[in-house]
């Protein structure tokens, strides 16, 4: 699995990383941690999933953490994540 993250700042990005993980986990598990690995790459707190975050991750495999995903200020508009390459 191929996940990309992108951190964007006035319609431009600023910060991308993508990362592989080949490990026998479930899809989630996956997941969560190259979220955990980006964050800490990127020095954020890991964002909260609102629900209407999962929805559109769900849907589109594809999802945007903006500032109220996250518990400490952000000097960007919104972080996107991204499955671009599924096992």
């Amino acid at each position: 699995m191929r996940i990309w993250f992108k951190i964007f700042k006035d319609n431009r990005m600023q910060k991308d990383l993508c990362l592989t993980d080949d490990r026998d986990d479930t899809r989630t598990h996956k997941i969560f941690h190259a979220l955990d690995e980006a964050c800490h790459t990127f020095d954020l707190g890991v964002p909260i999933w609102l629900d209407n975050t999962i929805s559109d991750f769900k849907r589109h495999g594809k999802a945007r953490f903006y500032q109220d995903s996250f518990i400490e200020h952000i000097d960007f508009d919104y972080m996107e994540i991204q499955v671009i390459e599924e096992d």
